[in-house]
This record gives C-alpha cells, sequence and structure tokens, in this order.
C-alpha cells in the first residue's frame, strides 16, 4: 500500500463495519472512521484498478462541502484531520501518516435511510434514457422535445433504492414515501433540493454545470443529517461550461470518462470488470483532480 494507491486499508485494534464500493467504515462506538480508497465502482462492479489519489479527493471534496453547508443542513461530518482523528481512537490503532492522511474521516453513526437522494437539473444518464422511453423521469412529467443534456425547467427530486454492492433502482417519490414515511420523504426533497441548489450557484463561477447528484441521509437523535460524501465526482455529474452543449454528453469531471470507456470496451457489465488501461486511468485521476482545484480556489 504506497502514498499514493489504497485498494484496501486496514487499521489495527478497530472493527471493520463495512467494506464499501470505495469506502471502508471502522465502528467506534457512537462515531466511525470512514477511509476512502482508491477504488472504483462503475456499473455495480467495483473495478481491479485503482485510481491514483482518488481517496483524497473524495475524502477532501467531502469535507469542503460539509462545512460550507453546516447551516442549510446538518451531517455526520467531525474532521478530516488526521491529528485530531488519531486523538478519537484507542492508543494501539495506527493511522500511517503516509498512508492515511488525507483519506479519513471522523463522523458521527447515524441510522441510514436506504435510498440515494437525487437532485437532477439537467438530463442525462438514466434520467434520459427514461425520458427517451416515457417522457417522464421517476414520475416527473417533463416537455416534450428535450434533448441529451437540456436543462431542465426546475430541479426535481428522483430517489432511487440503496445498494452497497448491487444495483441502485430508480423509484417515485410515492413509493419511496411508502418506504419511509410522507413526512420524511418531504423533507428529505426539501434538504435535496435545497443542497443542489446552493452548490449549483457555488460551481457556476468556477466554470462548471452540477448536473446532478446523489445525497444519502440518516437519523440521530430525531434529526435527519447528510451522510457519507457530499458533491464529490463519484457521486455527481459535473460539466464544462465551456465544453457544454445539448444534445450529447458533455464533456465531465467525473466518472463518466470511466462508464463510455467501458461501453466501448465490449465488456458485458457482468463481472469480474475489466482492467482499465494506463491512459484512463490517469485520466480519471486528472479529472477528479481539476475538480477539485477548480472546486476550493479563492
Amino acid at each position: 500500500m504506497s502514498a499514493a494507491l489504497m485498494k484496501e486499508s486496514s487499521v489495527s485494534q478497530l472493527t471493520l463495519l463495512r467494506r464499501g464500493k470505495v469506502r471502508d467504515v471502522y465502528d467506534l462506538g457512537d462515531k466511525l472512521l470512514i477511509v476512502s480508497t482508491d477504488r472504483l465502482s462503475a456499473f455495480d462492479s467495483v473495478l481491479p484498478t485503482p485510481i491514483p489519489g482518488k481517496g483524497r479527493i473524495l475524502t477532501q471534496t467531502s469535507a469542503f462541502w460539509f462545512q460550507k453547508t453546516k447551516e442549510l443542513a446538518p451531517n455526520h461530518f467531525i474532521t478530516a484531520d488526521l491529528e485530531e482523528i488519531r486523538k478519537a481512537l484507542p492508543p494501539a490503532a495506527r493511522l500511517p501518516q503516509e498512508d492515511f492522511d488525507g483519506r479519513c474521516t471522523l463522523a458521527w453513526k447515524a441510522q441510514r435511510i436506504d435510498a440515494e437522494c437525487v437532485a437532477r437539473g439537467y438530463l442525462a444518464g438514466s434520467g434520459w434514457k427514461e425520458y427517451q422511453k416515457t417522457g417522464m423521469v421517476c414520475g416527473h412529467k417533463l416537455p416534450a422535445g428535450l434533448l441529451e443534456a437540456s436543462p431542465l425547467p426546475e430541479p426535481i427530486f428522483t430517489p432511487s433504492t440503496k445498494s452497497d454492492h448491487g444495483h441502485d433502482e430508480n423509484i417515485s417519490r410515492d413509493l419511496l414515501a411508502k418506504l419511509a414515511g410522507k413526512e420524511t420523504v418531504a423533507k428529505l426533497e426539501e434538504l435535496t433540493l435545497k443542497l443542489y441548489s446552493f452548490a449549483a450557484a457555488f460551481l457556476q463561477p468556477r466554470g462548471l454545470i452540477l448536473a446532478d447528484t446523489k445525497f444519502e441521509f440518516g437519523w440521530k437523535d430525531g434529526k435527519l443529517m447528510v451522510i457519507d460524501e457530499m458533491l464529490t465526482p463519484d457521486s455527481s455529474r459535473v460539466w464544462s461550461q465551456l465544453r457544454y452543449k445539448q444534445g450529447c454528453s458533455p464533456a465531465s469531471y467525473d466518472k463518466q470518462f470511466v462508464r463510455d470507456y467501458l461501453e466501448r470496451s465490449g465488456w458485458n457489465k457482468q463481472p469480474p470488470a475489466p482492467e482499465l488501461p494506463v491512459d484512463v486511468a490517469e485520466g480519471t485521476a486528472r479529472r477528479y483532480n481539476e475538480f477539485y482545484q477548480k472546486l476550493v480556489r479563492p
């Protein structure tokens, strides 16, 4: 395990709670240690090729947004500072600087709501595919004649099921209400669209378009809070304003670059996933890093 690459984490004296598609989560009682690895998932499979530095970018991006939006919505973030995190761990637990610096988040434990809360401001991805067939996206009737990447009349809330290892399925707001309750869904929709609108406005002067993004929420002490990650290139579709054009898939700073390669490769989307060529892995790392640099510029 090098400073640049981490496919799996290992922390002595800590209990591994779960190993997700990207993050390894350790149980600290009322808190969690979340370690972002360089794993990348696409089409429901974890790819065998790690993306250099990806975990650090995900961690630092989420930390940026958690702190930027904490007045808009409560979240589980405590700190991403390695020295502060070490103070919360048992003395025997080791987090070597060269491996873990920049990858770790200390967060409050919450009861996760098993749904992805997606906000869409543009027609893309699975939403575009559904619109072509039905003229709708997750129960929302949209105007006729929209093109791929068209802006929507207003941002919409389009939830999906949540799976750590399998396929997330788009569901209607009404179905989510049956699963989680009407009052909870109303609050999820409110927070999701509020966070999306804030982030889209923040990214606009940085030359970026936030086409869509997803959030996860959980309950802590009777309060809904944002958990997991926030507005990263893994969880968002982000386009360059300079290269944006309706009617096609715009140049992006997210993992669409990898999806496009896999679509061209002939892979049947059944495990195991193929190795990525060096230029695709490096190109993905470059896009993630460019997004982060644009995000944090003064």
